[in-house]
């Protein structure tokens, strides 16, 4: 297992998406938190390293541009350089895929110990099997972190509320698109993309959703997107409502928008990076589901599964990631959800 029985250089691996990554945050700082005497880092892609906002002071960020990394020989030039640099005793394996499995076993050789995480991918396949599904909660990824660092021998207090230490990120940060919230003033961060099909509410109908909620007195809507076609999209709701603001044109980058969603008093998200973005910031979040479930364990972290929206189908869930197409043909599991439920449940957080 390695020379050494106290982990002393901690190498954390996760190079998939923002929201795994963001779901990685509060066990991270736990561990680190708890373990002051050792120094951790975290490897990851280059843009997911803007995520990790006001780190603890034994947590190095390293991203790297994989394509430098191809193939056998990058990765053994990248595990090289790794422990010269960090004299890496254990590592823990957030992803478990190829690429650091092939990394573990490098530096195992080198004398690292080792421990990945678990998972449950039979358990998940039973939930989302055509037939006979076994309905039950599987273990929630923040938790399967968790559990990957008590078996590398990091033992963490559970302390983690937000990135922010006190709760609330800088108003200075978003101070171009927003002045700083007025007593009384509610605000609103809606969120209504996803990578997959299977994951995004028609947004005709998110369309009535901002269309309720931006006719409630005293609030403020913050419409969150990427690329040119979700910021056209929102632009077109925009209009005639002084008090929704498109979040995807004003450009401010991801630690701005953190720092903003820490203010909202509620998000709308669908099961995508955005929920865990706003649950990093201890932000309340409506999130609404369809080819996917919260079963699968990817609720963000301490939200409440009452405040899940979604319609009890046979043939949910269909899909861990929602990139499988709908056996139906019509995305009922979304387009079957009416956007007064959605705001009701918004009105009743607030």
């Amino acid at each position: 297992m390695g020379r050494h029985e106290t982990p002393t250089n901690v190498l954390c691996m996760r190079f998939s998406a923002l929201g795994d990554i963001a779901m990685s945050i509060p066990a991270l700082y736990d561990a680190c938190e708890s373990h002051p005497e050792a120094n951790f880092i975290y490897l990851t892609r280059t843009h997911p390293a803007q995520l990790f906002i006001n780190a603890p002071r034994n947590l190095t960020v390293v991203g790297v541009d994989l394509a430098r990394f191809k193939g056998l020989a990058g990765l053994r030039k990248l595990a090289s350089q790794l422990m010269r640099e960090y004299r890496i005793d254990t590592v823990v394996d957030l992803h478990d895929v190829l690429r650091t499995r092939l990394l573990r076993v490098m530096l195992r050789l080198q004398g690292a110990r080792s421990a990945s995480i678990r998972k449950g991918r039979a358990d998940k396949r039973r939930l989302t099997r055509r037939h006979n599904k076994i309905m039950l909660q599987l273990e929630p990824t923040a938790d399967r972190y968790a559990d990957t660092f008590r078996r590398a021998r990091i033992n963490a207090s559970r302390r983690f509320r937000s990135i922010f230490p006190e709760g609330k990120g800088p108003a200075a940060a978003f101070a171009r698109v927003s002045p700083p919230k007025t007593a009384g003033e509610r605000w609103i961060g809606i969120a209504p993309f996803a990578k997959h099909p299977g994951k995004i509410y028609p947004p005709e109908m998110m369309a009535e959703v901002v269309e309720r909620l931006a006719s409630r007195p005293s609030t403020k809507i913050f419409l969150f997107g990427a690329g040119e076609k979700e910021r056209g999209v929102l632009e077109g709701w925009c209009v005639g409502k002084e008090n929704v603001v498109n979040m995807a044109a004003a450009s401010v980058g991801l630690p701005s928008e953190l720092a903003l969603i820490s203010h909202c008093d509620v998000v709308v998200s669908m099961d995508s990076a955005n929920m865990h973005l706003a649950s990093l910031a201890g932000v309340p979040v409506v999130s609404v589901w369809g080819a996917t479930h919260p079963y699968a364990g990817f609720l963000g972290f301490g939200q409440d599964t009452a405040n899940a929206v979604q319609l009890d189908m046979i043939c949910r869930p269909c899909s861990v990631f929602g990139n499988k197409p709908c056996l139906r043909g019509d995305y009922h599991c979304l387009r079957g959800i009416q956007p007064r439920l959605i705001a009701d449940r918004v009105e009743r957080l607030l």
